[in-house]
């Protein structure tokens, strides 16, 4: 299978989603190196007048033009509405082409990202089936195109750009088409949205901690095509990695948590097209640093919301910013508790029954002794020490011990002495 017919087995349908599944960048690739070098030409529609909704359609030519040696496949594609934030549905927009030079044909509605795609194919074939132009020759349609009744009502055009989906045009090759569509009954469809300051949350003592706002918006005109989306940004600094952002919006009286997409984003709920049934136009938020923030001082943060008619394709109708600070909770701090050693324990005064580790040792060899009558001093198993400076302690216990040692020699001696005295 070649490249090309990969793309556009891909590109067309899922027949039982009944979805053109070509991603709609696809058509801004012309064909390139020695390529087949196709062209399209669209002509005038007939008649000339605005498009009504649920009205009288409008055709116009569709010619491809062959200007190579060799004949060339060709996989016709129109995308409608491109760049608009409108979302259109399939019955939004009437669709027919008729073969005019060219074999019998069959047509197709299908729609990607909110946007609306008409495919024409071989008929009695698949819509992966593409037509075969002849070297030097053309081949020619009728594409009527209308509005169904339920065309987004703050749209006055109808964009339809003509392409392929298998790179098959030169890099001039591609046309597109403007139909023009008579207002709605009453003043178009306006939005515009704008966030109001509300201080700290509920309970916080400091507004940096957690900032609560409300999101206002203003509608004029008559109802929109579809329920409004609102995707809630935040923006940092470039140098913060983690910032664990928090959202809560009001809903029934009660706070609840919004949960960031794949993208980080927050969709705050839907907003009904014509602001029915909603007891204000505006949400209630809260903003914070949850726990795995890697931000530890106060730092300004921008809130952005747009609104869009279509929550797969993000293209805004209106926009609106706010900055302010968030910070975390200080944490209280305490100096690390010092481990329990026997150096970090203060010394015992000499009379204490807990000594030393060294001072246990030598006293537990040497049992103090009552030295004979004649004035020696009784010894003691614990060192005294007079200062950090001084060796008189040192001294001092070595000399007791030595008067301990002289003390118990002498009592051994005077009881052999007295064991022979008595024998």
């Amino acid at each position: 299978m070649s490249a090309r017919t990969a793309i556009t087995a891909t590109a067309v349908v899922a027949a039982v989603a009944g979805t053109v599944l070509m991603p709609l960048s696809a058509y801004a690739a012309p064909a390139t190196g020695g390529a087949p070098a196709l062209r399209i030409e669209l002509g005038a529609p007939v008649p000339s007048g605005p498009l009504t909704r649920g009205g009288a359609t409008e055709s116009f030519d569709l010619t491809v033009t062959n200007p190579g040696d060799k004949a060339a496949p060709f996989h016709p594609w129109l995308l409608g509405n491109l760049g608009s934030p409108i979302a259109l549905k399939k019955t939004d927009v009437v669709f027919k082409v008729d073969e005019i030079n060219a074999p019998d044909t069959a047509s197709f509605i299908g729609q990607q990202d909110g946007g609306w795609q008409g495919v024409f194919y071989p008929a009695g074939k698949s819509l992966s089936a593409g037509f075969e132009v002849p070297a030097g020759g053309k081949l020619k349609w009728k594409v009527t195109v209308g509005l169904g009744k339920g065309y987004p009502v703050n749209s006055n055009a109808f964009e339809l750009r003509a392409s392929t989906t298998s790179h098959e045009l030169a890099p001039d090759g591609q046309a597109s088409l403007t139909l023009k569509a008579a207002p709605a009954t009453g003043p178009a469809a306006k939005l515009s949205t704008h966030f109001e300051d509300n201080g700290s949350c509920d309970g916080a003592k400091d507004a940096s901690l957690c900032k609560q706002l409300n999101l206002w918006y203003r509608h004029e005109g008559v109802a929109f095509s579809s329920d409004l989306v609102t995707r809630l940004t935040v923006k940092f600094p470039g140098d913060v990695k983690n910032p664990d952002t928090q959202v809560r919006v009001m809903v029934g009286g009660k706070w609840t948590d919004v949960h960031p997409d794949r993208n980080g984003d927050f969709m705050l709920p839907k907003m009904p097209k014509d602001f029915d049934g909603v007891s204000a136009d505006t949400f209630a938020l809260q903003v914070k640093l949850g726990p795995k923030t890697q931000i530890t001082r106060p730092t300004l943060v921008t809130l952005q919301a747009g609104v869009a008619l279509d929550e797969k394709k993000v293209e805004y109708i209106s926009t609106t910013a706010t900055d302010f600070k968030l910070a975390p909770a200080k944490q209280a701090t305490t100096k690390p508790e010092q481990p329990k050693t026997e150096q970090s324990k203060p010394a015992k005064p000499a009379g204490s029954t807990t000594t030393q580790v060294s001072q246990t040792a030598s006293s537990s060899a040497v049992t103090p002794v009552t030295a004979p009558a004649g004035g020696t001093p009784q010894a003691s198993g614990s060192l005294a020490h007079t200062g950090s400076d001084s060796n008189t302690g040192l001294y001092a216990g070595l000399a007791a011990v030595l008067v301990a040692l002289g003390g118990a020699a002498a009592w051994l001696g005077a009881r052999r002495r007295g064991g022979a005295t008595r024998a």
